[in-house]
């Protein structure tokens, strides 16, 4: 029996708690072997990010290649991808490989509120990236941000801008609702049929650095391992709240710190 593998395209977080390294950590908790290809490094702690220096979009596509020619990859997660040149190699590897699964994480906005994502490229993203996604997990602000819109205030408007989101070609949609208020954090995953509130209890920590990166990957994880999209967001969900509420055991720098990949381990 192969392992399941999943391939993570994202940037590099270079303090360890988000992007490449918070999705690796994020497989390797949940028993998948990762690969990666790397569009950008980053230099970031948890107080905020000081610099991003893309890596060039043909050495983008080669890592892609790379790794698919000689790995069966189950699922991709695809995060900050940087630049309208890495979109469209991704958008063409993705297409000539044809993956069974892509989670597409819209990455627009560092936990710090550092802008890593420049205007030109949300549109890229939108046209090239969605219409290959399994599912897309955008929270509230990206959700509003690919609609061009206002901040969904409602559950109605939520499902709403889910539903203006399905339009644009990828075939589910989860919205994170951890930038909401009270006392339970709710994300909605709707497809062509359904809307489905997993609501959580909101955990009052600061350290959330990687939170949307880790919880992406743990989607993709499942799908890898054969889950259906529905139990792979619940699975995925119940983990990162333990990864949440474990994450005070951590002292890692002065700012948003890491959420706990391993907290079933130690």
């Amino acid at each position: 029996m192969t392992n399941p593998v999943a391939l993570t395209i994202a940037g590099s977080d270079s303090s360890g708690g988000a992007g490449i390294q918070a999705d690796l950590k994020t497989f390797a908790a949940l028993g998948v072997y990762g690969a990666s290809a790397i569009t950008a490094l980053t230099a970031q702690n948890t107080r905020g990010v000081t610099g991003i220096h893309a890596v060039p979009a043909d050495f983008v596509t080669a890592q892609i290649d790379a790794v698919f020619a000689d790995l069966e990859v189950g699922a991709v997660k695809i995060g900050m991808v940087a630049q309208v040149a890495s979109i469209d190699a991704i958008a063409a590897a993705l297409s000539r490989w044809k993956p069974g699964h892509v989670v597409l994480d819209p990455v627009m906005v560092a936990t710090s509120g550092d802008r890593l994502l420049a205007s030109e490229a949300i549109d890229a993203l939108r046209t090239r990236l969605m219409p290959l996604a399994s599912v897309i997990t955008p929270n509230l602000p990206e959700a509003a941000a690919l609609l061009d819109e206002q901040v969904a205030a409602s559950e109605a408007e939520i499902e709403s801008q889910g539903r203006r989101l399905l339009a644009l070609g990828c075939r589910a949609v989860l919205i994170k609702g951890g930038h909401g208020e009270g006392a339970d954090s709710i994300d909605y995953l709707i497809d062509a049929d359904h809307t489905i509130a997993l609501a959580a209890p909101r955990l009052a920590t600061r350290n959330t650095h990687g939170t949307g990166c880790s919880l992406s990957s743990a989607v993709a994880a499942g799908l890898a391992k054969g889950e259906d999209l529905e139990s792979a967001v619940r699975n995925a969900k119940a983990w990162i709240g333990a990864a949440i509420g474990a994450a005070d055991r951590f002292t890692v720098g002065h700012g948003h710190g890491p959420i706990h990949h391993f907290h079933k381990f130690y």
